[in-house]
C-alpha cells in the first residue's frame, strides 16, 4: 500500500491526511496525519470519507460540446479552440466586460492565480470572482477597513490559551468539527463559552450563556454589549488610547443601544445582554469566532465591523488566545481571495485601481491591464438575467444550487450566449453549459491551499485522473497560450514562484518550505518563519479603526402571508452543493434528502406531523421537503440545509445584496408552510 500526504478538500480547517492507494492507482482509504498541528491524528466524518467520491462512476472523463441541444464528446484540441474562440469573439464584439469568470475555493492557489491572470491579461476584464462572494466577502470588506487585513487574526492553537470564546453565527461542531473539538477542549480546561445563535446547536449545550437572538439582529446585540461594557468601565482604555482611532464616534453611535432597547430587537432579556457583556469584557483573553451566520446578510459588512469594534474595545487583538476568527467554509476560500480571484484586487489584495500596482502586474505579464474594477459574481448574475452579460467561464462552482434566488440564476444562464464549465462532475450548472471540460480532483493533482488560519499547505497527487480529465492549471495554461501569454508552466511549483514574486505576503512561500506544517502568511521572504498571530504591535493599517454601525432590519421579515422566518445552512454530513459528499456512500446514507426543522409549537399550530411531506414557499418559489419536528429551532423559525438540488433551499432565499460586499441575505427570508 502506498501513501500520499495531502490536504483535505472540504472545509477551511486545513486538516492533512495520507491517501492510501494500491499499485494500480486505486484509492483504498486514508489515515489522518498524526503529527500535523491542525489534524493531530483526528478527522471529521467528511474527512474520513474524502477518498470515496474520487473514483465515482459519475466522474467527467471527456470534453463535451453541445450540439443539437445535447452535450456530446469531443477532443481537447477542439474543445479548447472553441472555448478560446467564443471568449475572444465575445470580448471583441461586445467588449471584454461582457465576459465573466468564476473561479473556485475548491481549486488550488496556483489555479486561482492562473484564472485571474487569464481574465485580466488574456481577455482584458476584471470580471473575476468566486464563491467568497457568497460566504466571506463581508469579512474581507469589514476587516480590511477596521484592521487592514481581511483574514483570521489568530491561529487554531490559540484555543488552548484563551479564557473565553464567543461563538456567533457559527455551528462550529458540525461545519468545522475539528475546530469545534478545540472549543470543547478549551471549555473542559476552564474557558468560558458564549454562544449566540437562534438555533440550539450542539455547542450551546456546553455554553455558560446561550443567546437565542432573532436572526438578523446581530448588530443590536453587539452594540448593546459594547454600550454596557463602556457604561461599566470595562473597556481596555490603554489599548484604545495606544492602538485605535475614532473611539469617540463609536461611543456616540452606541448611546441608543440600551439593554432595554436591544431586548426589543433581539428577543433576549436585558439581563442576558448585560451578562454577555460582562463575561466577555472581564476575560483577560477572549476569542471571537464567527462564520456565515454573521456574514450572509444584507448588512453583513456592518456585522463584521461590529465584531471588530468589540475586539478593539476590549483589547482582544494581537495576543495569543484572542482575536477575530472568521471560519472559512471551503478548503481554499482564503487562498482564492489571496490569489486575487476578486474583481477589485490582484494577489495579496493589491488594488487594480492603483496605477503603480497595475503597472507591476502589467510588466510581469507583458500586456496592458484594465483599470476599472470588475463585477461581483452576484451582480454578474443580475446582469446576465438582464441580457447585459454574454459569456461566462465557471471553474469548479455550482451557482445554480449555491446562489440565492435560484429562479433568477436559471434565467441568467439561459440568456448567456455562451457558458463553459470546468468541473469533476456533471453539476446542475454544467448541465446548462455549451461546453464542459473534465477536471482532475484534489487527489489527482499538485498544488497549494490556504486554510482559515492563513496556513499555506501542499496538496499532492496520489492517483491519475479518470479518462481524459486534466488538472485545472493545465487547462488554464492552454488558454493562456492561445491568448499569447506565458502558459508553458512545468508544474504548480513554478506557478507559485511567479505568485511569490508579485505578492509581498507570499514572498517567502516556495514548495521546498512547505513540507510538514506549511507556512502562515504573511511570509515576506525565504528566511521568514511565517506569522501565527496578526496585529501584534500595530494593525496592518496602522491603528485599529472603530467603525460605528447602527441596526438595520433584514430586507424581508415574516408577515401575514409568509409568517415564518427561514434560516439556511449545512449539516454535519454534507458540504456545499453536495456534488462530492452525496457521492460518498457512507455520508449519503446518513442524510439522503432535504428536511425542514420546525418547532413543535408551530407544527401544532399548522397541524403538521413528523416526516410529513411539506411545501415551503417564499416570494421567489416553492420546494417540497420532509418535516423534522425539533426544539432546535425557536417558534416562528424554520431551517433547511442547502445541499440538496432536488429540494434546493436557494429556490426560496432572498437575493437582496449587501451594498458594499454584494453578499446575498441567505440567513433571513419569509416563508409559509403547508402540507403537500
Amino acid at each position: 500500500m502506498n501513501t500520499t500526504l495531502t490536504t483535505c478538500p472540504y472545509c477551511g480547517t486545513g486538516c492533512n491526511f495520507y491517501l492510501l492507494h494500491d499499485d494500480i492507482g486505486q484509492l483504498t482509504g486514508l489515515e489522518p496525519a498524526a503529527n500535523h498541528p491542525v489534524t493531530r491524528g483526528q478527522l471529521c466524518v467528511k474527512g474520513w470519507n474524502a477518498h470515496a467520491f474520487v473514483g465515482h462512476p459519475d466522474r467527467l472523463q471527456t470534453p463535451l460540446i453541445r450540439k443539437n441541444g445535447q452535450l456530446q464528446p469531443t477532443d481537447w484540441q477542439t474543445a479548447l479552440d472553441l472555448l478560446h474562440d467564443k471568449l475572444r469573439t465575445i470580448a471583441t464584439r461586445q467588449g471584454p466586460d461582457s465576459l465573466m469568470f468564476l473561479s473556485s475555493a475548491k481549486v488550488s492557489n496556483e489555479e486561482n492565480y492562473l484564472l485571474m491572470k487569464l481574465a485580466r491579461a488574456g481577455y482584458g476584464t476584471n470580471n473575476i470572482d468566486h464563491c467568497a462572494r457568497l460566504c466571506h466577502s463581508s469579512t474581507v470588506t469589514g476587516l480590511v477597513e477596521t484592521l487592514g487585513s481581511g483574514a483570521m487574526t489568530n491561529s487554531l492553537s490559540c484555543f488552548a490559551e484563551t479564557d473565553l470564546i464567543f461563538v456567533i453565527g457559527s455551528n462550529t461542531t458540525e461545519q468545522h468539527p475539528l475546530i469545534g473539538s478545540r472549543i470543547l477542549q478549551a471549555v473542559q480546561q476552564g474557558a468560558q463559552l458564549i454562544v449566540a445563535d437562534s438555533r440550539r446547536i450542539r455547542l450551546s449545550q456546553h455554553a455558560d450563556l446561550h443567546l437565542r437572538h432573532q436572526n438578523g439582529s446581530d448588530i443590536a446585540l453587539l452594540n448593546g454589549m459594547m454600550r454596557h461594557i463602556s457604561q461599566e468601565g470595562l473597556e481596555d482604555r490603554t489599548f484604545i488610547t495606544q492602538r485605535t482611532e475614532n473611539f469617540s464616534a463609536l461611543q456616540q453611535a452606541l448611546e441608543p443601544f440600551t439593554p432595554e432597547y436591544v431586548a426589543t430587537i433581539t428577543g433576549l432579556s436585558s439581563q442576558q445582554i448585560m451578562d454577555a457583556a460582562r463575561l466577555f469584557a472581564e476575560a483577560d483573553r477572549a476569542m471571537i469566532v464567527y462564520a456565515m451566520g454573521i456574514t450572509q446578510h444584507s448588512h453583513g459588512v456592518d456585522n463584521v465591523r461590529a465584531v471588530s469594534n468589540l475586539a478593539l474595545l476590549t483589547g482582544n487583538l494581537g495576543r495569543p488566545g484572542t482575536g477575530i476568527n472568521p471560519l472559512r467554509g471551503q478548503n481554499n476560500v482564503q487562498g482564492a481571495c489571496d490569489m486575487g480571484a476578486l474583481p477589485d484586487v490582484y494577489t495579496g489584495y493589491q488594488r487594480v485601481a492603483d496605477p503603480q500596482i497595475r503597472e507591476k502586474f502589467s510588466a510581469a505579464w507583458g500586456v496592458p491591464l484594465p483599470e476599472t474594477p470588475g463585477q461581483m459574481s452576484t451582480h454578474a448574475i443580475e446582469a446576465a438575467a438582464a441580457g447585459k452579460l454574454c459569456g461566462m467561464l465557471v471553474l469548479g462552482e455550482n451557482p445554480v444550487v449555491s446562489d440565492a434566488n435560484q429562479t433568477l440564476v436559471y434565467q441568467a444562464f439561459e440568456k448567456l450566449d455562451f457558458l463553459a464549465v470546468i468541473d469533476i462532475f456533471m453539476t446542475e450548472t454544467a448541465q446548462l453549459a455549451d461546453l464542459v471540460l473534465p477536471a482532475a480532483c484534489y487527489a489527482e493533482r499538485d498544488g497549494t491551499f490556504t486554510s482559515t488560519e492563513r496556513r499555506v499547505q501542499r496538496g499532492r497527487k496520489a492517483v491519475e485522473p479518470p479518462g481524459q480529465a486534466r488538472a485545472d492549471w493545465q487547462i488554464i495554461a492552454e488558454l493562456l497560450r492561445r491568448c499569447g501569454l506565458k502558459g508553458d508552466y512545468t508544474d504548480p511549483a513554478e506557478i507559485m514562484n511567479e505568485i511569490a514574486s508579485l505578492t509581498p505576503s507570499y514572498g517567502g512561500i516556495e514548495y521546498s518550505r512547505l513540507e510538514g506544517e506549511g507556512l502562515q502568511w504573511p511570509c515576506s521572504d525565504n528566511t521568514d518563519p511565517g506569522t501565527p498571530i496578526l496585529h501584534t504591535r500595530t494593525c496592518t493599517r496602522g491603528k485599529g479603526h472603530f467603525s460605528p454601525v447602527t441596526y438595520r432590519p433584514p430586507q424581508e421579515m415574516p408577515d401575514l402571508e409568509f409568517p415564518l422566518l427561514l434560516n439556511t445552512g449545512r449539516t454535519a454530513f454534507h458540504w456545499h452543493t453536495g456534488s462530492m459528499t452525496r457521492r460518498s456512500h457512507l455520508l449519503d446514507r446518513e442524510e439522503r434528502q432535504a428536511f425542514v426543522e420546525i418547532n413543535p409549537t408551530d407544527a401544532e399550530k399548522y397541524q403538521l406531523a413528523e416526516r410529513q411531506q411539506l411545501k415551503v414557499t417564499s416570494r421567489r418559489g416553492s420546494v417540497s421537503v420532509r418535516a423534522r419536528l425539533t426544539e432546535r429551532v425557536p417558534p416562528g423559525q424554520v431551517f433547511i440545509p442547502f445541499h440538496f438540488a432536488e429540494s434546493a433551499a436557494n429556490v426560496l432565499t432572498n437575493n437582496a445584496l449587501d451594498p458594499e460586499s454584494g453578499i446575498p441575505e441567505f440567513k433571513v427570508c419569509a416563508v409559509r408552510i403547508e402540507a403537500c
